[in-house]
């Protein structure tokens, strides 16, 4: 393939993949793709999903770490502890689950199994990402009980938790229901 026809054909893909993000995998981005295509494509935006929350979970559990080790970390109740070692495990476990496509990946690269892979990916960013969120939410309930009193500190814990479920399932859900309506 010369030069030419491959920079013609990595152009031809890159607007295939900008027309596929204008949409959810599934739905009208799949219009003109080819299987190959489309589960390739949904690879991709997989790996970019990723990306971003490892991030995220990464510098989060990284922090929670670092915490007991502070001064102040030996004059937390019971409950803050507890709340503590909640957000640890579940920022242990965000991380197994936001790290586990790659790890798949590696297991099944050449198996031809891309469909399997990408089916279970988003599986795994799914639960992950609900794992994230409740690591954020006990990460912050525990930083809200240091300098809040416990039933203001509960409330706004619960407040961000709210925010986190609309931002990140109901709105989705919402303009899925109208993107099928419509």
């Amino acid at each position: 393939m010369s030069l030419i026809e491959r920079r013609q054909r990595s152009s031809d893909e890159a607007r295939t993949s900008q027309e596929g993000r204008a949409s959810d995998s599934g739905t009208r981005a799949d219009e003109g793709e080819s299987e190959q295509e489309r589960v390739n494509r949904r690879w991709q935006e997989i790996l970019q999903e990723t990306r971003v929350a490892q991030t995220g979970v990464q510098i989060l559990f990284g922090f929670l770490l670092s915490v007991a080790f502070t001064p102040l970390f030996r004059e937390l109740g019971t409950f803050d502890r507890g709340v503590y070692v909640a957000a640890v495990l579940l920022g242990a476990a965000a991380t197994g689950a936001l790290i586990a496509p790659v790890s798949i990946h590696r297991f099944l690269s050449g198996q031809r199994m891309k469909d399997e892979l990408v089916a279970a990916a988003g599986r795994l960013m799914m639960g992950g990402i609900v794992l994230l969120a409740l690591t954020i939410g006990c990460t912050v309930l525990l930083i809200l009980h240091a300098v809040l009193p416990s039933s203001l500190a509960e409330i706004l814990a619960g407040a961000v938790m709210l925010w986190f479920a609309f931002c990140w399932y109901l709105l989705p859900w919402i303009l899925r229901s109208r993107a099928d309506k419509g």
